[in-house]
């Protein structure tokens, strides 16, 4: 269906700032938290508003190891779309892209929330 996902030009960078600062791990750890927040959220996002895709390239293996299916099953259970639409792709680069944008914001609200502070208030929210 798809080997790649890359992020808009504008969250290449946004993607470095939060791994660092919140040291979760490797740029696919913060990509996955994104998209899974983006999805929890109550709003459908239109593709006609997609971003562009010049920023951070990632190997579908690297984004989503060995649960690439789940991920897909959750885009599919929000839009209710058969797991081979062809449009899934630009779902999830859309969901990681709003994610981040998400998360990036939150942060500058609150400079000193660590890693960890952010994983437990979304495990509160019960993404």
């Amino acid at each position: 269906m798809f080997n790649s996902i890359r992020t808009s030009k504008e969250n290449k960078e946004r993607i470095t700032n939060l791994t660092n600062k919140l040291a979760l791990g490797a740029e696919n750890v913060i990509a996955r938290i994104a998209l899974g927040y983006s999805l929890s959220k109550d709003v459908n996002l239109v593709l006609a508003d997609i971003k562009d895709s010049k920023g951070k390239e990632y190997n579908k293996r690297v984004l989503f190891g060995e649960y690439h299916s789940i991920y897909i099953a959750m885009v599919c259970q929000k839009y209710q779309l058969h797991n081979l639409n062809k449009e899934i792709p630009r779902y999830l680069k859309m969901h990681i892209d709003d994610g981040i944008e998400k998360i990036d914001g939150e942060l500058k609200d609150n400079p000193n929330m660590l890693g960890v502070d952010l994983i437990l208030s979304y495990i509160n929210l019960s993404i």
